[in-house]
């Protein structure tokens, strides 16, 4: 029975990491009047505030930044919430 709770409480935690994660880009989607972004301003933040959070966390297992192929798969997974 504890077995259960303890595995619930850490799918739990990880399912609301993950949810605050792609949470903050959508509340940071306001324009500079106070009113939340629509349309393609909204897609453009969006995206931009997605490659921002990723870009930094694009590193081989060695510390060096991710370049070509490796960089855009990374990116591209990153992006999706994967």
């Amino acid at each position: 029975m504890m077995k259960k709770i303890f595995l619930a409480a850490i799918v739990a935690t990880f399912a609301a990491g993950s949810a605050l994660a792609d949470d903050t880009c959508a509340s940071k989607a306001v324009g500079k009047d106070g009113k939340p972004l629509a349309g393609a301003a909204k897609t453009s933040f969006m995206k931009k505030c997605k490659e921002d959070a990723c870009t930094p966390k694009a590193m081989s297992a060695d510390g060096k930044p991710l370049a070509g192929a490796a960089k855009n798969s990374f990116m591209k997974k990153c992006e999706m919430g994967a």
